[in-house]
Parts: C-alpha cells; sequence; structure tokens
C-alpha cells in the first residue's frame, strides 16, 4: 500500500528532530575566528580555489595572514586532519587568545611571535617556526601626505616621530621601543592603530609589507603607505599555536607538524613568505635598526 504524503511527512520530521544532527556535523566542522577584512582578503585570493591546492602565493590580495591561514591548512592536510573549518568573522584581536587558552578555538591561523607564544605554553602547544629568527622584515607605514616620515634615512630621524603599538606584541613593542622616538603610544586594537596614523594622531607603525599592492594599505576610508626601502628587521620567530584543551587538540598539533615538516623540506613555505614579499631580497634596502638588533643573518645559514 502506498504511503500518504502526510504521513510521509511526518516521518521526516520525526527522523529529523530524533538524529542527533547538530551533534554529528559539529564533529566535523570546527570553528575558526578571524578579522573580517583578514577573512575578506583571504577568500578575494584564493578566488573559489580551496587553500591546499596553493601554490602561487603572488597576487593583488595577498598578505601575511592570508599566507599563514594557507599554510595552516595546506599542513593540516598534508599531516591527515581533514576537519573542515566554519569562518567566524568579526573585529576580533586579543580575544582569540582567550578563546585558544579556554579550550574554545583549536588553532590560530594568524601565526605568534615566538615571545608571545611562550607565555601561553601551559595551555598551547607551538609549532616550528614558519618565519625563523632574522627572516621578518617590516614596513614603515604612515598616512601618505606625512612627509617626515618619509624623509627617514637614519636611526637619528626618529627623533621626533611617534609611533603606535601594544606591549601585548612583546617583539614589536621592543622593537619600537629600541627607536629613538618622541613618543611609543599603546593601543590594544590594531585597527584602532591604523586609525591613529591614518588621522595622523601618531606619525607612524610597522606592518607586514605588501609588494603586490606596491606597499599600499587601503580599508574603508583609510589609507596607509610604507617608506620606499627601509625596512625594520622584527628578530624573532613566528609559530602556529594550538589550544591544549580542544578536543582536537594534540591530532590537530600532530598532523600540522608532520604537514610543516613535509613543506620545509619541500622549501614550500620560505618559497611562500618569499613569493608574497615577506622575506625580501635585500637588494637595495636599508635595514635601519640592524644597528640596534645583531648583524644581519646571512641568506646562505637560514636555508
Amino acid at each position: 500500500m502506498q504511503s500518504s504524503p502526510k504521513w510521509c511527512f511526518l516521518a521526516l520530521l520525526f527522523i529529523s528532530l530524533s538524529t542527533p544532527f547538530f551533534a554529528i556535523s559539529q564533529q566535523d566542522v570546527i570553528p575558526i575566528y578571524l578579522r573580517d577584512d583578514v577573512y575578506h582578503d583571504y577568500v578575494r585570493f584564493l578566488d573559489g580555489e580551496t587553500p591546499d591546492k596553493i601554490n602561487d602565493f603572488s597576487g593583488k590580495f595577498i598578505r601575511r595572514d592570508v599566507v599563514d591561514m594557507i599554510i595552516a591548512q595546506k599542513a593540516l592536510h598534508l599531516g591527515g586532519f581533514k576537519k573542515r573549518f566554519d569562518y567566524q568573522v568579526g573585529k576580533v584581536n586579543f580575544r582569540n587568545t582567550r578563546l585558544l587558552e579556554q579550550g574554545e578555538l583549536l588553532i590560530s591561523f594568524d601565526t605568534y611571535w615566538y615571545q608571545d607564544a611562550k607565555l601561553l605554553e601551559e595551555k598551547v602547544l607551538i609549532s616550528e617556526p614558519v618565519i625563523r629568527k632574522g627572516e621578518y622584515y617590516a614596513g614603515i607605514f604612515t598616512a601618505p601626505d606625512n612627509q617626515a616620515v618619509f624623509k627617514i634615512q637614519h636611526l637619528s630621524d626618529f627623533n621626533q616621530l611617534t609611533s603606535v603599538s601594544t606591549p601585548r606584541w612583546r617583539t614589536d613593542w621592543r622593537t619600537l621601543a629600541q627607536l629613538p622616538l618622541k613618543n611609543l603610544i599603546r593601543e590594544d586594537e590594531w585597527l584602532s592603530q591604523v586609525r591613529m596614523v591614518s588621522m595622523q594622531w601618531v606619525d607612524f607603525m610597522l606592518m607586514p609589507l605588501m609588494p603586490a599592492i606596491n606597499n599600499h594599505y587601503e580599508l574603508e576610508n583609510i589609507t596607509l603607505k610604507a617608506i620606499p626601502k627601509v625596512l625594520i628587521l622584527l628578530d624573532d620567530s613566528r609559530h602556529f599555536v594550538v589550544s591544549k584543551l580542544h578536543p582536537e587538540g594534540y591530532r590537530a598539533f600532530a598532523a600540522l607538524q608532520k604537514g610543516l615538516q613535509i613543506m620545509r623540506d619541500q622549501g614550500a613555505i620560505e618559497r611562500a613568505y618569499r613569493q608574497a614579499g615577506f622575506i625580501p631580497e635585500l637588494t637595495d634596502q636599508v635595514i635601519i635598526n640592524l644597528p640596534l638588533t645583531r648583524k644581519l643573518v646571512q641568506n646562505s645559514s637560514l636555508k
């Protein structure tokens, strides 16, 4: 006898209500919290491709945190971690650290300075470096019409300038504190830092290099430009951190480490950051704070 549409509907309804659908889906999908501007550039850079298929890291929307995201996912995939990620997008920043410590966030796709990660090691696992000590250089970014900043050629030129950062980023803060600045202002939120520099309440900030867009950063009505050919060495390494308290933490970390080692052996990690321009070739650039840090490690010793 053929079932009536009414009974078929009721049967389907009973199955949908009695099956733990959300419990099943939550086992396969892991939420990741991201800043909205990072996510938008990430989506535009991928242009419909999946992260594990990306091998060319040059392009208009590439940025350091987008490279981080792709490398993390490629490494996890190579290491055998097949969970899907659900991106929760908003104006998040240091809240992610709390979520990692509480086990509510599996991994930060934005790498941490080693000095910052080390302070969290009771609650997080720290990966092998993706950007090694001596490889990371930042640009000096300022408002396009702030001529005083564009005249920087020597350390003494910082005497009448102000900058902004946060001591929560210990490597950034220590690097700026070494400069002979007129004033170093604390602001914990990155987007607020950007606005302060754009409004010229502060003269400059340090940001990752963006050679694909001529080191010209734009966000809504904010525009910042880097001083040409002048770099700051941030003398620390960068690492992924994985929560020890997350149910998938140790399994994800093992996969991450395995995948990173494969990529390092293939030369894929350094190649990605070089293609994106974050490890520069150092041809005619001035590393203005080099006397304050240490002698530049020769490229041959980094390989």
